[in-house]
């Protein structure tokens, strides 16, 4: 009995080592206990942490688009996607462990298994944020201080919420911010090309889907497994099925294109209830065709997946295989993005809401 014991306790340290160093994830069971002593931070960059994650980008995203300017949600998109596989890779290219825990406590349990460097919640908050201002400074007339000063502000909550919940180091922050402030600068100058290209041939896409799945597909391998490779085949997905949408929206000319060069307006519309109304209408509208799509297309693909590879169905370990979670994934979120950026417009005409 006591060899046996000394054994568990032996193997339990070995666990508690290895994980440590980053080599197996944590278990999910695992919660760590704390005490909140301010809750003003805490809810403060609980919040900000929000805005740095999925659940804000597929609402803020699509909202753009069919409120604000389809041109500007086009290009954030893009970046976006650029930025957030380059940092994705990257983490599983250095290999880089969280901070330890102790003496951090971490808030997040989803993403513990992820690497640290760099911080991709900090890259995708300085990439919408600043490639939001640079897009809108010579397309809409407003207080460049003012646009500045929300850009630094957004980004900042998002970069220091990663410190607060422990999830980041502050050089994996840095790290996040300097490789996208690189990113935006060496992209810049193709912007406008980047934004034409959706209709510049009738293969376009065929490279738009084919590319971004070879990319995932051939996503860096892990020693063990973790929601990276699933998160950047999301994402990536998503941005193929909006640039292709936007492509068939050309083609088949089914809504007018996102105009590149708008006059500048003087004096932005003030924010009535009408307008209000009118954008939640159409936000919502297009929210649940959104998700009745993404069920249906995902349970169709996984079937079919299933099929082929004659796995066990609702086998949740074989939605982790690369030959399941890659090809499922990307089919979804492309039907999600072509769904957003043509079916929805439509439906909103048919619907009178445009």
């Amino acid at each position: 009995m006591a060899e046996l014991l000394r054994s568990l306790q032996d193997s339990q340290l070995v666990a508690r080592f290895q994980r440590r160093c980053g080599l197996f994830p944590a278990p999910e069971a695992y919660v760590e206990k704390y005490i909140v002593k301010n809750y003003f931070y805490y809810y403060l960059f609980r919040f900000s942490a929000a805005l740095g994650q999925e659940v804000f980008y597929i609402t803020f995203l699509p909202f753009t688009h069919w409120n604000i300017d389809s041109f500007l949600s086009r290009r954030l998109v893009i970046i976006w996607v650029l930025v957030m596989y380059i940092g994705q890779v990257a983490k599983d290219i250095l290999k880089w462990p969280r901070p330890f825990s102790p003496p951090v406590v971490k808030l997040e349990k989803r993403v513990i298994a992820e690497y640290g460097m760099p911080s991709t919640h900090a890259m995708a908050a300085t990439a919408i944020s600043f490639t939001l201002l640079i897009s809108t400074m010579d397309r809409y007339q407003y207080p460049f201080a003012l646009g500045l000063a929300m850009a630094v502000t957004f980004s900042a909550l998002v970069c220091l919420s990663r410190l607060y919940t422990g999830m980041h180091t502050v050089l994996d922050v840095l790290g996040g911010i300097l490789i996208t402030a690189v990113l935006i600068v060496l992209t810049y100058p193709a912007w406008t090309l980047i934004d034409r290209l959706g209709s510049a041939s009738p293969l376009f896409p065929v490279c738009a889907i084919v590319v971004p799945f070879f990319l995932c597909y051939n996503y860096p391998v892990s020693e063990f497994y973790s929601p990276t490779r699933a998160d950047t085949t999301t994402i990536v997905a998503a941005g193929a099925g909006v640039t292709t949408g936007f492509w068939i929206n050309h083609f088949f000319q089914l809504v007018a294109d996102p105009t590149e060069a708008l006059p500048v307006i003087q004096h932005i519309p003030p924010l009535t209830a009408g307008m209000l109304v009118l954008g939640l209408t159409k936000f919502m509208v297009g929210i649940v065709l959104i998700l009745l799509v993404r069920q249906v297309v995902q349970n169709l693909s996984l079937q079919v997946l299933y099929s082929w590879f004659k796995v066990v169905t609702r086998n949740k370990e074989a939605r982790r295989r690369l030959e399941i979670e890659v090809p499922y994934k990307f089919v979804t979120y492309t039907s999600v993005g072509i769904c957003a950026t043509t079916v929805v417009p439509m439906l909103h005409r048919f619907l009178g809401l445009l």
